[in-house]
């Protein structure tokens, strides 16, 4: 596991302790499948060697690879960034989704191992304890859950109690390589070529693929190039640096450590693996038990750092719009807690239904790791093809060479991981990794391509694999991403092209009622609106269609069950709010809510609803509703809303101050004519509010200055935006402020509604719905439970925009 990288990395060590954590721990755990398949098979004499011999080969041509990869891609972005410079957007997402289920892979496998280590010295935990499962299945559910808490209390807290594991197991891997030397002398693995033809061949490619797992976690040092301090070429030799440290440690320990397994240990004992056996044999007391906590303490680390993993890589995807915002939220320790507890219930219920046996889950672990480093062999493959093409020389072909052949192991490691376990688990990729590209595809689809700043913060997060937060940043590549934004900003149609026309003025108010005393809260506002605009007012009731739920769950109220009942109130309401003589025109209709109230209006022609919510929240929430949210989510028409929070504005209704946030996009603008509308009637000042889509700076700890570049960027371009848009307001004579400020939309806006004493807020909503809305999240909802002003929503809906011949509609 990394600990978290708070501040730039100086030295190949740094890196070492810093990214090394999940290739380190190997050694300890993948022993055991090896020589259990081999010795059961009685072929191990003949085949072992050959096998760790040819994963040494791996290790070899794979690290020179990402030599290269270190070089060409030093943003942070590693194999990813550039299987996606060379394959394009799909790799996006088959990497995303290959990652996705290998942090929950690397955490089932690290709990696994640790619960063995645990259960080595007390074996009474592999005995049944409760419904038949044995005590181990219990613990490692238990730590997985301590795991994920220590993990969403951020990331400092996670350092302080992983941080030091690293330095732990390579401190314990040299002492069982000297140790090995000391007591049974230097004896390497035997290369037998025998191995080679049958029937032998099978087991030393099978032996082959089991100890593959050595490998996972070497992409976290193309990772961690960006976190280094230096030039760009300094920064990839020191992370070449460190990848060495690691693997050579790694490498070490299976060609001196791994014959003296082979020698001392027995891998068919059940109730001792083999790594710790071994410990029992070479190093005197108690060390053997200090290097079992140092076992169960740097696995630990490695399941944090898959937590922290799936932590950054959903702010990634959040941030280039792959998945619904509502997996990337922070919690209040700035990091997105709900991706790690997602996590932590998909182990758990791994470990209940499988078990906890390491060896269930690491041909699958090892499968998708080599999945993704074929991907980034051939990637390498076709711009050295490229590089070669434009300049020839032997250097250049021989590089060529062993990129091709580093595509070819790793490829020939992953068909012959699918071909040994695909009934045992591998053929899950073919199902999860097809579900996840699509999954993906349609929130980019349904969010909309990013811009290229918040592109490049996605990138800076998905590159935090392991880290926590890393730091660096060119410079030069600052220029690149502001000047690809300055082009996308500037193409953006001249203001007030968007949203020209005649301001929009309600002429006809509908107010739903349904005798309650929240529903009348409404009244003052509808009348004060109706005086100003001369409009008329239409009071509505609907007879709902009654669900047991509802009928169990609702408030009390007047006892009107039929229509007459409803038009004698609304004809009692009419008469108390008439005004200018005019008095209010009331239906009743029956059906659902929602529905019936928004055809009531298009029957009527009203161009504006004034309704009110009861602020309900929790369990009455989810299970009843709100009428307000369901006339959201079918109506096109505006709707002024008075929150349960705005009761001093409903009472006393004015328009004195009027908070207007857009994002820059058409679909935030398009309540702009209404803002014209309204200051055509009122002397009203106008705040103009942007909230910009790169997060404070602070957020990111060593990153924190690439950040704050992009910030200043996004800051700027947010201001220009709104300049535009005020300026022509101004001229028509508008008194117009702009503010950009925040980094959550929905808190944002309450804070500088409160904090300006604003009398309105004008928005524009989606409108989404069930599901959606949960996923997508909605900024509307949020001020519809804690904005002290009323709100002015304008509801769009695009499916139903495009039903003319595909088009939307203006």
């Amino acid at each position: 596991m990394a600990h978290v990288v708070s501040r730039k990395l100086s030295n190949s060590f740094e890196g070492a302790l810093a990214g090394g954590g999940d290739p380190a721990t190997s050694p300890l755990y993948v022993f055991g499948p090896f020589f259990k398949m081999l010795v059961a098979a009685g072929v191990a004499g003949i085949v072992y060697g050959t096998s760790i011999w040819l994963v040494v080969l791996t290790v070899a041509v794979v690290s020179a690879m990402y030599r290269l990869v270190m070089r060409w891609v030093t943003d942070g972005s590693g194999g990813s960034g550039l299987t996606e410079e060379e394959f394009g957007g799909w790799a996006v997402k088959i990497n995303a989704g290959i990652t996705f289920v290998e942090y929950t892979l690397t955490f089932l496998v690290s709990v696994a191992a640790l619960v063995t280590f645990i259960a080595d010295r007390f074996p009474v935990l592999n005995q049944p304890l409760i419904l038949g499962l044995p005590g181990r299945v219990f613990v490692a559910i238990i730590l997985s859950v301590i795991t994920g808490w220590l993990v969403n209390l951020g990331p400092k807290v996670a350092a302080r109690v992983f941080g030091p594991a690293t330095l732990a197991v390579l401190l314990l891997l040299w002492a069982m390589n000297i140790a090995t030397i000391w007591k049974l002398g230097l004896e390497l693995p035997p290369l037998n070529l025998q191995a080679f033809i049958p029937p032998y061949l099978n087991f030393t490619l099978g032996g082959y693929a089991r100890i593959l797992a050595l490998m996972t976690g070497i992409e976290v040092f193309a990772n961690l190039v960006a976190a280094y301090e230096g030039t760009p070429e300094e920064k990839a030799r020191k992370a070449f640096g460190s990848l060495l440290i690691i693997m050579g440690s790694t490498t070490a320990t299976m060609l001196i450590t791994g014959p003296a397994i082979y020698k001392v240990a027995d891998p068919m004992n059940e109730h001792v693996s083999v790594f710790t056996q071994t410990m029992d044999y070479l190093l005197p007391d108690p060390l053997p038990y200090v290097g079992t906590l140092v076992g169960v303490i740097v696995l630990l680390s490695a399941s944090a750092a898959s937590a922290q993993g799936i932590q950054n890589l959903a702010l990634g995807l959040k941030d280039r719009h792959y998945i619904p915002p509502v997996l990337g939220e922070r919690n209040k320790y700035d990091v997105a807690d709900k991706p790690v507890w997602l996590e932590v219930a998909i182990v758990s219920l791994a470990f209940l239904a499988f078990g906890t046996s390491e060896e269930t889950y690491l041909a699958i672990y090892a499968a998708g790791v080599f999945i993704l480093l074929s991907m980034t062999a051939w990637a390498a493959s076709k711009r050295l093809v490229r590089e070669l093409r434009q300049q020839y020389d032997i250097g250049h072909f021989l590089t060529l060479v062993g990129s091709v052949l580093a595509a070819f192991l790793t490829t020939l490691a992953t068909t012959l991981i699918f071909y040994e376990r695909f009934t045992e688990g591998a053929w899950m990729y073919f199902v999860f990794i097809p579900f996840l590209y699509v999954f993906f595809t349609y929130f980019r689809n349904k969010l909309g391509d990013p811009s290229p700043l918040k592109e490049r913060l996605a990138e800076i997060e998905e590159s935090m694999w392991g880290l926590g937060i890393p730091s660096g940043g060119e410079v030069a590549d600052i220029e690149r991403i502001k000047a690809a934004a300055h082009v996308e900003w500037a193409s953006l149609p001249a203001p007030m092209e968007r949203w020209r026309g005649e301001p929009l003025r309600p002429h006809h108010l509908l107010v739903p009622l349904d005798g309650s005393a929240y529903a009348e809260r409404v009244l003052p506002v509808a009348t004060f609106v109706a005086k100003h605009f001369r409009a008329k007012i239409t009071l509505a009731s609907v007879l709902p269609q009654m669900s047991f739920v509802r009928l169990m769950l609702r408030s009390p109220q007047r006892g009107m069950s039929s229509r007459e009942e409803r038009l004698k109130y609304l004809r009692e309401v009419a008469r108390r709010i008439q005004f200018n003589g005019m008095t209010p025109d009331v239906v009743v209709d029956m059906g659902p809510v929602a529905e019936t109230i928004d055809r009531i209006a298009r029957e009527r022609n009203a161009d504006l609803l004034v309704i009110s919510t009861h602020g309900r929240s929790g369990v009455q929430r989810w299970l009843i509703g709100s009428i307000a949210n369901a006339i959201l989510q079918v109506t096109s028409i505006p709707v002024l809303l008075v929150p349960p929070t705005a009761q001093a504005r409903a009472e006393a209704p004015r328009v004195r101050k009027i908070l207007v946030p857009l994002d820059g996009s058409e679909f935030a603008e398009r309540v702009l004519p209404y803002v014209r509308g309204i200051i055509g009637v009122f002397d009203a000042e106008i705040i103009l509010l942007h909230v910009p889509e790169i997060p404070e700076a602070e957020l990111y700890g060593a990153v924190a200055d690439l950040i704050a570049e992009l910030r200043a960027e996004a800051e700027r371009q947010g201001q220009v935006y709104l300049e535009g848009v005020a300026s022509v307001l101004r001229e028509e004579g508008m008194n117009v402020r702009t503010l950009v400020t925040g980094s959550d939309p929905a808190e944002t806006i309450l804070e500088i509604s409160e904090k300006e004493n604003v009398d309105v807020i004008m928005y524009t909503t989606h409108g989404r719905g069930g599901v959606e809305r949960v996923l997508l999240g909605s900024v509307a909802e949020r001020l519809s439970r804690h904005a002290k002003s009323l709100l002015f929503l304008l509801p769009i809906h695009e499916r139903r925009e495009r039903s003319n011949n595909g088009h939307r509609q203006p």
